[in-house]
């Protein structure tokens, strides 16, 4: 007979410091690249010049594997803390849930989010990380390896301009936390690009010692030039709407002074594409700044339509006939941020859906007086979109993004593209597939799980499966429209798995997973 473990006081475990992020570094970051742990870095140099104090970002991939980032900021303090005692440097890099913006009154009027665990965990998950800050006439450094150990301390290494400052951080990603220790170069250059363009006047230089790459960006055109850039020559419905937008509240109102947005929009015949950020994070999940961008132009040409007495009758818009041909790009700017998990993909602050639909609804019904004829051809545009809806069930089309087709965020992809090898498990609920992803092999096994009733296919119009979520999510996953038997092999040329596994229970729910 086994002998039992025993569960008293002595079992029970307490991860201190950066443990935690080492034990489960998906909690706290994307673990398929160290793209994301090298955002943080890069963001903390930009809240800087968000907030006024620096105006030059440089991030430099090293040959070495190293990745550097550099801004003429402030410089982050080097002195001891007031109350743990210890140099406020090492306090940034080596603690959850420590920075200046916790505070009222705090040193960042915008900054990502409170969850304070942004360079901490770039830390963590780095075999070493060095810091050299230039603040008030000297240049101090510190060193780290394996996130909580210092194996420099804070010294004063030589001396700096009186008015020379900033902060270099430069990290070696641990391979042994990422699926692939390579840095994408398109996303990042993107990703550099975006923080340019959302912060008119803002110099970022990129340096790639290992491809020769270098590269500046300084927009001053801001979001409508960017966006004219990505519709690369698209004819669009009318004018391109542009602005922005803040309120002033008063103290005992959940958002904060001067939070708003700015943000450029089109309408195109085709699908459309957006990018949103908050305080220059992007979320590509969207979220409620998206929310209220979307409710405030629905609100807006609603109005403008039943003003001018445009709508056929028994036709009755919805917000998806607005969005769904919009091409956008939204920067959110908010005091109090609340994101969905630490990888801040998507924005859930709840008061921000009527603070920035409040900011966009009355410019862009005033846009659309000022503006008739481009008032028209989208509203003739809107309003076809709706007639279509009515006539054959609302088609969710696959948002894109950059050009290409945005995955479920709740698949688990695997690392291999190769159909001849690869496999993706169909899940149902979340709990199973919290076991299927312990125990597969990332190499080449992907877990989607699906949530809710999944709909019966077997009798419905094509027209109205993207309606279903599930449905819609999986046609994403696998790369494969619903389509007829018979059909072409060419239906087939944007697959993305070999096989596709079920994994359900015998009953009603598994037999309609079986059906589509």
């Amino acid at each position: 007979m086994e002998t039992q473990q025993n569960y008293d006081e002595s079992a029970f475990d307490v991860l201190e410091g950066l443990e935690p992020v080492r034990k489960v570094p998906g909690m706290y970051t994307r673990t398929k690249n160290p793209l994301h742990i090298t955002q943080e870095v890069l963001d903390k140099a930009v809240d800087e010049a968000q907030n006024g104090f620096a105006n030059r970002v440089e991030l430099t991939v090293h040959k070495d594997g190293s990745v550097s980032v550099a801004d003429n900021g402030r410089g982050i303090p080097v002195g001891l803390h007031p109350k743990q005692g210890i140099p406020v440097v090492v306090l940034a890099f080596t603690r959850l849930h420590a920075g200046a913006k916790f505070r009222k009154g705090n040193s960042y009027g915008r900054s990502g989010g409170l969850h304070g665990v942004g360079v901490s965990v770039t830390n963590a998950l780095s075999m070493q990380l060095t810091v050299e800050v230039k603040r008030e006439g000297k240049v101090h450094q510190v060193s780290f390896t394996d996130g909580d150990r210092v194996i420099s301390p804070v010294e004063a290494t030589g001396h700096c301009g009186p008015r020379t400052s900033g902060t270099r951080v430069r990290f070696w990603p641990n391979p042994k936390y990422f699926d692939s220790a390579v840095l994408p170069e398109g996303e990042l250059e993107h990703l550099l690009r975006s923080k340019a363009m959302l912060l008119p006047g803002l110099q970022v230089r990129y340096v790639n010692e290992v491809s020769g790459v270098e590269r500046t960006w300084c927009y001053q055109d801001g979001l409508q030039a960017y966006l004219k850039e990505k519709l690369d020559g698209q004819e669009v419905v009318g004018e391109t709407f542009s602005g922005t937008g803040t309120v002033v509240v008063t103290e005992e109102d959940a958002s904060g002074t001067g939070d708003g947005a700015s943000w450029a929009v089109a309408w195109t015949q085709e699908a459309g594409r957006g990018e949103s950020y908050v305080n220059l994070i992007p979320t590509p999940l969207g979220g409620t700044h998206e929310a209220g961008f979307r409710n405030g132009l629905f609100e807006a040409i609603k109005a403008y339509c039943e003003h001018h007495a445009l709508l056929p009758r028994g036709i009755a818009l919805q917000a998806e006939d607005v969005w769904s041909r919009a091409n956008y790009v939204l920067s959110a700017n908010i005091t109090h941020t609340q994101f969905q998990g630490q990888t801040k993909d998507k924005l859930t602050s709840r008061e921000v859906v009527r603070t920035v639909s409040g900011v966009v609804k009355d410019p862009f019904l005033q846009w659309l007086l000022d503006n008739p004829d481009s008032a028209k051809k989208i509203a003739e545009l809107v309003i076809k979109q709706a007639s279509a809806r009515m006539r054959q069930g609302k088609v969710v089309e696959k948002r894109k993004s950059s050009g290409v087709a945005t995955l479920p965020g709740k698949l688990t992809d695997c690392q291999i593209t190769d159909i001849a090898r690869n496999e993706m498990f169909l899940v149902e609920g979340d709990s199973a597939g919290g076991g299927c992803k312990t125990a597969r092999d990332r190499t080449y096994q992907a877990i989607l799980p699906l949530r809710g009733k999944v709909l019966n296919t077997w009798e419905i119009e094509k027209g109205a499966l993207f309606a279903n979520q599930e449905v819609h999510d999986i046609s994403v996953a696998i790369g494969v429209d619903p389509h007829l038997p018979d059909a072409d092999e060419s239906v087939l040329q944007n697959l993305r798995y070999g096989k596709v596994i079920i994994l359900a229970d015998a009953d009603v729910d598994g037999a309609h997973i079986q059906t589509l």
